[in-house]
Order: structure tokens, then sequence, then C-alpha cells
């Protein structure tokens, strides 16, 4: 699977909440400043060569659907992330994360509950 820019991955992200699509429909959620109409039907044409959607068509409109669903995206690249950036541990990720990000003791606990339940 083909990692997109950041651009073609904030389009599916609307695409992806959406579900179903015209270009003006993601237009409207796309947060300011707001691409050029034909900039965001040039993308969305894009992403449908990649193959990441597909269309149905209405007359001369088109609705856009996702045909990868954001799970099956979000698992690649966060398993390649993990590969390249944190030695193929998880545990260096989440080491992190509790360093860097200065997690709160809330969250921490949050962790640590997710753990344990995945034990049993």
């Amino acid at each position: 699977m083909e990692k997109l820019t950041n651009k073609e991955e904030e389009i599916m992200q609307v695409i992806w909440q959406l579900k179903k699509a015209f270009v003006n429909d993601i237009l409207e959620e796309m947060p300011e400043p707001k691409p050029h109409y034909n900039t965001l039907s040039t993308i969305v044409r894009l992403l449908e060569e990649k193959g990441f959607v597909a269309h149905k068509s209405y007359g001369k409109s088109h609705q856009y659907y996702p045909v990868i669903d954001l799970e099956a995206y979000r698992s690649v690249f966060v398993t390649d992330s993990i590969k390249k950036y944190f030695g193929n541990s998880v545990s260096n990720l989440v080491n992190y994360f509790v360093k860097e990000e200065k997690l709160t003791n809330a969250e921490i606990e949050e962790l640590i509950k997710i753990i344990e339940s995945n034990k049993k």
C-alpha cells in the first residue's frame, strides 16, 4: 500500500468520516484555508488512481467512497513507523510517549489497564 501525502491523508480522513461524498461535500468539511474546488477534485481523482477511493456516477457528478478503510491504512503505517523509528519495538514507542510527550498519570493508568486487559 502506497503512503499518502499529508494533503491526501487529510482528504481521506474526510472521506472516511463521511463514508461517501461528492467533491463539494468533502470541500465543506475541509479546514481553512480550503483548497480550490479544482485542486480538491484533482487530488480525489489521484486517490482513485492509487486505489484508495472509487466512485459511483450520477450523470456528470461522481460520489466517492473509500475502498481502503482507515483501520487497514493505519495498521500498515503504524507498523511501518514502529519499524523505522522505534527499532520494531512497541515498548520503545510507549517509552517515547511516556518520556517525550509527558503523558499524564491518568493516561499512563489507562495504558496499564489496556495492557492488563489484553493479557487475559
